[in-house]
């Protein structure tokens, strides 16, 4: 398949493009800018591309302006969609990136894509919003949706909280600033996350479903902390910095994976330590 993948240049969609060319698929990355219709029409037709995999999009949820989330999560989504609509070939699958950040807090253990949303913040609201808008074009383009959980991996920006873990102990820092410590989240590894993505592009019954992408496990700071410790050999203090705590943040995040697996089979999921010691060591 020849796949249009939006945010080619970043952490998710490198190491897409290293997975889908490893299966034999050619990936072509998007040059528009993606509030630019008639740029992205112009592309898009020349492209002409079998599959889309949309990842570009603002996912850092402390970004600075809120107003950004809606115009590129949102209205940058839906020129996609619009120009797509143009092409005169079929398209095999529109795989749009959402997140598991729509769920917000919920009143379950485990979440699955049955759990109701509830999303406590813009970058939240906005990609819901997308769900909710790619549902207006399930009669024109073969869409499915992803939601995917926190997953990291060599390469992600020091912004998040597991590349600021693991950049700390590879410095040997005697003490780490963090904001809210009574958090759990279920963290994936990237490389896993992308052979699920490359699977359900190769799927011919995931048209118009919506999928967590998850581990179905939740890890603490504390758990972290502990790991990294075990695998540097150094100690670590925790310091907690009042101006990294953030408003409304989402207490547990657990996702349920069996839609998933029910779809594709066997997901091999990657332990979080595993994942951890690969970020140290390529340091």
């Amino acid at each position: 398949m020849k796949v249009l993948v939006t945010g080619l240049s970043g952490f998710t969609g490198q190491y897409l493009k290293l997975e889908l060319e490893s299966y034999g698929h050619t990936v072509i990355g998007l040059n528009a800018d993606l509030l630019d219709l008639k740029a992205l029409e112009h592309e898009i037709c020349y492209i002409e591309p079998d599959a889309v995999v949309h990842l570009a999009g603002i996912a850092f949820v402390g970004y600075g302006e809120p107003n950004d989330f809606y115009h590129v999560n949102l209205l940058g989504s839906r020129n996609l969609l619009v120009a797509l609509t143009k092409l005169e070939n079929h398209l095999r699958m529109v795989l749009l990136a959402s997140s598991a950040n729509v769920y917000g807090n919920v009143e379950v253990d485990v979440i699955s894509e049955q759990s109701s949303t509830n999303p406590v913040n813009d970058y939240a609201v906005s990609k819901l919003s997308m769900e909710y808008m790619a549902r207006l074009w399930l009669d024109k383009l073969p869409i499915s949706i992803v939601r995917p959980f926190n997953y990291t991996g060599v390469g992600q920006s020091i912004s998040y909280l597991l590349p600021k873990i693991v950049d700390h102990f590879v410095r040997k820092s005697p003490y780490i600033e963090l904001g809210n410590l009574d958090v759990a989240r279920d963290f994936s590894d990237v490389r896993m996350v992308v052979n699920i993505y490359r699977r359900l592009l190769e799927s011919s019954t995931s048209i118009g479903e919506t999928f967590n992408i998850c581990s179905n496990k939740a890890y603490s700071i504390k758990e972290i902390i502990n790991i990294l410790q075990k695998i540097s050999n150094h100690k670590i203090e925790i310091h907690v910095k009042s101006s990294l705590i953030r408003k409304n943040e989402i207490k547990v995040l657990i996702g349920s994976n069996s839609k998933i697996e029910h779809c594709l089979g066997y997901i091999n999921k990657i332990p979080l330590s595993e994942t951890l010691e690969w970020m140290f060591r390529s340091h």
